[in-house]
């Protein structure tokens, strides 16, 4: 008598963990997401203790918001194509080591250098980390139902987090001072890197085959990051008196794309 063989089947309880740990996974993203846009508006509060306490003038201290939005806004683009080419997971911890380890000088800054060089480094962390989570998101569920749960997780996240921080910062700034609206998130930070290595498995790159455009792709950096110094500082000058700084760059940009058979992003 020979033995019939069974069709091997994938046991309910390793499913149910694996898809525990997915919610688990993206309940982490949002929280290092969470991280990012709180930074965005946590500041604004501390503003005027941060004048105070190192003696910037009215138009320096508009510098501790700016040099962070302009290194974010200019390197978004480039750090997401830099996800493709690297690896996602690579970039996201990165992009979290960066941003805690500037989190931790501002918060130690006892000069306007220090303070406003580790905005800027806290916006390249930003970036990093911002410009790949929605994309690890929806390709850790593909499923339509489970993908429109998770991208509305990650909206509210969004949409929330600018409230939050101005909250946090007023309630920070009052009970203890203005230095630990950066040392917050310092904990934040390490609990979200520790979970994403323990749950975000190792994604391989993705576009290495396509090849890169190292000249367009810092000449896209310089035009966004100009762009971006335009808007922040129209308000000082005046619409009339801004000028389209960032438009020979752009030019340069899309004629160094034009002329390569590879571009730095390809086209989707």
């Amino acid at each position: 008598m020979t033995e019939t063989s069974q069709p091997h089947t994938t046991p309910p309880a390793t499913s149910a963990g694996a898809d525990r740990r997915r919610w688990i996974a993206l309940a982490v993203l949002c929280a290092g997401y969470l991280m990012i846009v709180l930074d965005m508006t946590i500041v604004n509060v501390a503003l005027p203790s941060i004048r105070t306490d190192l003696h910037f003038s009215q138009s320096a201290l508009a510098w501790v918001v700016n040099a962070y939005l302009i290194a974010f806004g200019g390197l978004l683009l480039l750090a997401g194509r830099l996800g493709d080419l690297l690896g996602r997971r690579r970039i996201l911890l990165a992009g979290l080591a960066v941003f805690t380890a500037a989190s931790l000088a501002c918060g130690l800054a006892d000069s306007r250098g220090l303070l406003i060089g580790a905005r800027f480094a806290q916006g390249i962390g930003g970036a990093m980390t911002a410009a790949v989570i929605l994309g690890m998101i929806v390709t850790m569920f593909p499923e339509p139902t489970e993908k429109a749960k998770a991208i509305g997780a990650y909206s509210s996240v969004a949409a929330s987090g600018g409230a939050i921080g101005l909250l946090a910062g007023g309630v920070l700034t009052q009970a203890i001072d203005w230095h630990w609206i950066f040392f917050v998130n310092l904990p934040i930070g390490v609990g979200t890197g520790v979970l994403a290595i323990r749950l975000l498995p190792a994604d391989p790159p993705t576009g290495r085959a396509r090849g890169t455009d190292a000249p367009g792709a810092l000449l896209l950096v310089a035009a966004l990051m100009l762009s971006v110094y335009t808007i922040v500082e129209a308000g000082g000058y005046g619409w009339d008196r801004c000028t389209p700084s960032a438009s020979p760059d752009l030019r340069r940009s899309c004629w160094c794309r034009s002329r390569r058979a590879r571009p730095g992003r390809p086209a989707r």
